[in-house]
């Protein structure tokens, strides 16, 4: 096998996870636009839901890795600390703004109906754009001094770990009272809203993705990625991997012994919207996914056959802003809030089929464009 290979082998886990949320929206939204009211009492809507809560974690936390991949190796190149860390600001400004123009879009689309407000409404891009610029932020501030040898790189991987969990459970700390006791109400209810998701409503909306808590699965997955790159690590993979699976049903243990104590830091406690033991919780199950798609990604059927799941998870971006506008949009497929499970099912495989297809095709272009031969020098004197 090639170090090309496994190279390959090593990252499709992390392609599969993000096909993986990709699936588990398709589900969350098609169930969610098409069912009528009688059938979501049913028991598949309820699992619909449950599997909702993941993807917007998923998504944040593969953000995160792929921060301190693309750092780690440009480091190894040699670029400087400033070099990276414009280059992961300028990315996270990039998302951003694509986060404010999928709103336009949307507005657009859905005039006269949408409310002016929807502009301003705190997404899961825009929560997205920003978490990898603070990132960039923070690998930044900790990674100033020496970097020419290897302890020192060392040194400054140890550092951005321990910066990056600090962060992390910094922010789940402070999400319940900013959320309750002590919100920002000082602030334009636009600003607000990237600290609480409170919007136009009286209240912090759980449907919302204000940069508490959701920021905190960025930090978390800087850390692991940062953790795949250790020395250690590399040297003892399948390890390192179990080991993250084993920290994964610590934390969700951890989390129920938190949630049933009887001693609580805060005078609101909501364990499934602002509470960090839930976050706890979901970190924990993020590591198990992890753990998972790393075996099954290099022993399974990937690894013998092409996967639907990477092949999603590579135009993740892509899929993400198309479906929603056969879904939720005016071009649905199917009639909103009248559909049966079965009529709901087989749109979602419609879906699915289609944003699988617009994925090969986006990944057969992008090939086509890499292998597009150069253009020939001019002839001397032309």
């Amino acid at each position: 096998m090639t170090d090309q290979t496994r190279s390959a082998d090593r990252l499709a886990y992390i392609d599969w996870m993000r096909g993986l949320a990709c699936v588990l929206m398709f589900q969350t939204h098609c169930y969610d636009s098409w069912l009528s009211p009688d059938a979501r009492g049913s028991t598949l809507y309820a699992w619909s839901r449950l599997g909702g809560t993941l993807p917007a974690p998923l998504f944040i936390f593969l953000a995160g890795i792929s921060v301190a991949l693309v750092t780690e190796r440009l480091r190894c190149k040699g670029f400087a600390r400033n070099a990276i860390a414009r280059q992961t600001i300028l990315r996270g400004a990039e998302i951003f703004g694509l986060g404010l123009l999928f709103r336009v879009q949307e507005y657009i689309l859905g005039f006269p109906w949408s409310p002016w407000t929807d502009l301003l409404r705190v997404d899961v891009l825009n929560i997205l754009g920003f978490s990898i610029a603070a990132l960039g932020v923070l690998c930044w501030l900790v990674s100033a001094g020496p970097s020419s040898d290897g302890h020192a790189v060392s040194h400054i991987r140890t550092r951005n770990i321990l910066a990056a969990v600090a962060a992390a459970t910094a922010i789940s700390m402070l999400t319940p009272p900013l959320w309750t006791t002590y919100r920002p109400r000082f602030l334009p209810w636009p600003l607000e809203s990237y600290t609480n998701g409170v919007h136009i409503f009286a209240e912090p909306q759980a449907w919302l993705f204000p940069l508490f808590p959701w920021s905190a699965f960025a930090f978390a997955g800087l850390a692991v990625g940062f953790l795949l790159f250790a020395p250690l690590a590399q040297r003892r993979e399948l390890l390192k991997f179990l080991g993250f699976g084993a920290a994964g049903i610590a934390a969700c243990l951890l989390s129920m012994a938190l949630d049933r104590s009887p001693i609580q830091l805060y005078a609101v406690y909501d364990y499934w919207h602002s509470g960090p033991n839930f976050l706890l919780m979901r970190c924990g199950i993020l590591l198990g996914i992890l753990c998972f798609a790393y075996v099954w990604c290099r022993w399974g059927l990937p690894r013998w056959a092409p996967s639907p799941l990477v092949q999603l998870g590579k135009a993740s971006l892509l899929v993400y802003w198309v479906h929603i506008e056969f879904v939720y949009g005016r071009f649905s497929i199917l009639p909103k809030r009248a559909c049966s499970v079965a009529q709901a099912t087989l749109g979602l495989i419609v879906i699915f089929l289609a944003m699988l297809t617009i994925s090969s095709l986006r990944t057969r272009w992008k090939q086509r464009k890499r292998n597009a031969p150069l253009p020939r020098p001019a002839p001397a004197g032309a």
